[in-house]
């Protein structure tokens, strides 16, 4: 690890200030907007801006970085992005913000493909496993220190929209300044979704209901924490606590990826999802059952999108695997878009516990459709099974996937077992 430190330092540590932009947005926006009354269903449509932006962007970045190159795609991004974060607290209006909500998922997509190639560049085959669960504890640290970030000023002023701002604009300095080249860029072509649905409908339906999940926590997890009134101290432990499960349980669930049915494990964990949410239902009264419940959510929900790409690629071929992960993420992204929208409007119209509710019925969806599968199609030999790679739902794009395949296809190849 000390070797990847030393490689991919300026890397790291522009995508830990990256995460502490993006960390920040989601939640300062929730408490701002409840703040200024706005309504569930408000900070709906303005939290589905940036999954939708993020699904444009995952298609555009690519070919953009082709016409323009890495450097200047990058700068240009990352300008747009700390712009926004200071349009947010300056033009304080659900249209304005829905719109710069697109443009910061459209921009962070972007970003997040190009650093992850300079990664990937920077990268050899014998450390390329210990790059990647690297770049995920990164990305997860930031996120966390994000929150504990929210309690240095007022949500209500223009403080810490400044800070996210100066965050992402300091992060470019040391990815740009560094040694690395820009590296050639090449994506695979994407596989079919219908020949993806045929062959693993679970991987796709478990992709595509996951989606829903990640957008009502990372979306709509601040708007149900402002509705229940929680200060903005409890916030970012609340917040914090959805991605403190998903770096703690990454591994433990990545090692029994490896070593069972894929499927009973992802019913047991969609099961455990589901549990956990019904806890905050029950006890949504005591703020420890809720940050109990965000633990569990996170815990569950961010490991399953590496174990759904890990089983889908238990049918294919090791050529086929970085086109198939490509289908799973626009899947992904699918599923993402609508939810916040949906979502808001219930919690207006029913109630703020409908956040958890709604989770709870995706995740025992996939566990009912894992349950469904397993009755019509044989499991997999575990011992050929494809190796389970680490991948972070908050920065899905296509070259994170297909840095997981190559570091699975190489495990595979060689004979090893990923622990």
């Amino acid at each position: 690890m000390l070797s990847v430190l030393q490689n991919s330092w300026a890397l790291l540590l522009g995508m830990f200030l990256l995460m502490l932009g993006n960390g920040m947005q989601g939640t300062v926006l929730g408490l701002r907007g409840g703040l200024e009354a706005f309504d569930a269903t408000t900070m709906g449509f303005v939290m589905s801006g940036y999954f939708a932006g993020f699904l444009g962007g995952a298609q555009a970045a690519p070919g953009l970085v082709r016409r323009v190159g890495h450097v200047r795609v990058f700068a240009a991004l990352g300008s747009l992005i700390s712009a926004a974060f200071v349009i947010f607290a300056a033009v304080v209006d659900p249209i304005a913000w829905t719109l710069m909500r697109l443009v910061v998922g459209f921009c962070y997509s972007g970003v997040y493909v190009v650093a992850e190639s300079w990664l990937n560049e920077s990268a050899t085959n014998e450390n390329r496993g210990r790059t990647l669960s690297a770049y995920l504890i990164v990305q997860m640290l930031g996120i966390i220190g994000a929150q504990s970030l929210i309690n240095v000023a007022d949500p209500g002023g223009y403080d810490l929209f400044v800070i996210m701002s100066v965050a992402v604009s300091i992060s470019f300095a040391p990815m740009l300044l560094s040694a690395a080249p820009a590296p050639a860029f090449a994506t695979t072509r994407r596989m079919s979704l219908r020949q993806l649905f045929r062959t693993s409908p679970l991987g796709c339906v478990g992709t595509l209901l996951l989606g829903a999940v990640f957008a009502c926590q990372f979306g709509m997890g601040p708007v149900f924490g402002t509705q229940m009134g929680l200060s903005a101290a409890q916030m970012s432990i609340f917040i914090g606590a959805i991605y403190v499960g998903g770096l703690v349980l990454q591994y433990p669930i990545g090692w029994a990826s490896d070593r069972m049915d894929r499927r009973v494990l992802i019913a047991a964990v969609t099961g455990l999802g589901a549990t956990g949410c019904v806890i905050g239902l029950a006890f949504g009264g005591s703020f420890i059952a809720l940050v109990i419940t965000a633990f569990i959510m996170g815990g569950t929900s961010n490991p399953l999108y590496s174990l759904l790409i890990a089983y889908v690629n238990d049918f294919l071929a090791n050529e086929d695997m970085a086109s198939a992960s490509g289908g799973l993420i626009v899947l992904n992204g699918i599923g993402a878009v609508g939810t916040p929208i949906l979502v808001g409007y219930l919690m207006h119209a029913v109630g703020a516990w409908v956040f958890l509710l709604i989770i709870a019925c995706l995740m025992a969806s996939i566990t009912g459709f894992a349950f469904y599968r397993m009755a019509v199609r044989p499991a997999p030999k575990v011992e050929e099974s494809s190796p389970f790679a680490p991948i972070s739902m908050v920065s899905g794009t296509q070259v994170t996937a297909e840095i997981a395949q190559e570091i699975a296809v190489t495990q595979e190849e060689a004979g090893e077992i990923s622990a």
